[in-house]
């Protein structure tokens, strides 16, 4: 059957309270061939969170309003493996209620890292360019580093960065800061590489429906929005981390507050829609996003610590880059389909960022 989780919201909620409605369920449900497995409370928030099993959603939402009449501001269905990854195994239930196998309170947050990253080269005129070929190495370390911190890793479809979700903000951290220590240390014994780190965090359901996906896409766009070698986190994962001082005092991770990724986000969701646009120019950018020229300088540097103009040809770059390596169109479309308004031009700008022809790429990509 298939698997669906809910969210409630109410001002005041307490875990008896919802133990008490998870055995009315029970007590509905196999009459409609319902499962109601178990649920997440956070008492502050006022947020619960149910997994059920049904033959749909109309079904399990009767069984709730038959059994107490708490009916669910959104339920949507889940794939069970991805459920899996995301919620993970390791846990307690009692009466339905889930706690982390240390007995302390899930309160359902779950953290989502995206480790970002490309190998660049300088030897423009020799025959051996597979420096730029994805630096199997520095996945390699990436990998072991998120499994160390109990991560578990997760494939995401936008392109190849590396992906791991955690229970504990602190231990998506320090799993950042190390994989950023052990990258640049190997930096002299090992092809060259730019990394760019981003963390964000969720709870399971939003109002809207949504499973995980939107605190993913956050999370990779803070990878793309980081500086090169940085760890960029999201206000929510510094509001959850339980060792303050592991953000505050680390020079290499920097965190974002609510309003500055408000405006990343909407930046961003323009910015990837308008990618094959030749035409778009700033002054578009600055009415889509509502705001002045100058604003909009600020705002986007003091967030990229690149110009807008920058930041745009970077996106389209990176974009190039993966179209690239998925060999899907030739370079005269892919340097059109990014925005770019010659092939020559962008030939120019990928040789300057990633130190090599995007036809000498294409063809060392081959395997």
């Amino acid at each position: 059957m298939p698997l669906y989780m809910d969210f409630h919201k109410f001002e005041n909620v307490t875990i008896e309270a919802v133990k008490t409605a998870h055995i009315a369920d029970i007590g509905v449900q196999d009459k409609y061939g319902v499962k109601y497995h178990q649920f997440w409370v956070n008492e502050e928030e006022g947020s619960v969170f149910c997994l059920v099993e049904g033959p749909d959603k109309k079904t399990c939402e009767k069984v709730h309003q038959i059994a107490h009449g708490n009916v669910a501001c959104a339920l949507t269905e889940v794939n069970q493996g991805l459920y899996a990854k995301l919620m993970g195994k390791d846990y307690k239930v009692d009466h339905g209620h889930v706690s982390h196998a240390d007995g302390t309170i899930d309160l359902g947050y779950r953290n989502i890292l995206v480790a970002s990253l490309y190998g660049i080269t300088s030897a423009k005129n020799s025959k051996d360019l597979s420096l730029l070929v994805t630096p199997y190495w520095a996945r390699k370390l990436i990998t072991k580093k998120m499994e160390a911190f109990n991560g578990r890793e997760i494939k995401w479809d936008t392109d190849d960065s590396l992906i791991a979700v955690f229970n504990d903000s602190a231990e998506a951290v320090r799993c950042a800061l190390q994989i950023q220590k052990e990258l640049i240390e190997s930096e002299t014994k090992n092809p060259a590489i730019v990394f760019k780190i981003g963390i964000s965090a969720a709870q399971p359901v939003t109002k809207e429906g949504d499973f995980f996906t939107e605190a993913i896409r956050l999370a990779h766009r803070l990878s793309i929005t980081a500086s090169n070698n940085e760890v960029l986190i999201s206000s929510l994962v510094k509001k959850l981390c339980k060792d303050e001082q592991l953000i505050n005092n680390s020079s290499s991770a920097r965190s974002l507050s609510c309003t500055e990724e408000e405006f990343l986000s909407k930046l961003l969701g323009i910015s990837e829609t308008k990618l094959s646009d030749q035409d778009f120019e700033l002054n578009d950018l600055c009415t889509e996003v509502g705001i002045s020229r100058p604003q909009l300088y600020r705002k986007v540097n003091a967030i990229t610590g690149h110009s807008p103009n920058d930041f745009m040809k970077n996106l389209r770059l990176n974009k190039a880059l993966e179209l690239l390596k998925q060999k899907k169109a030739n370079i005269t479309e892919i340097a059109f389909e990014t925005g770019f308004n010659s092939p020559s031009y962008f030939t120019k700008c990928f040789t300057e960022k990633f130190g090599c022809t995007p036809s000498r790429f294409a063809k060392i990509n081959v395997a």
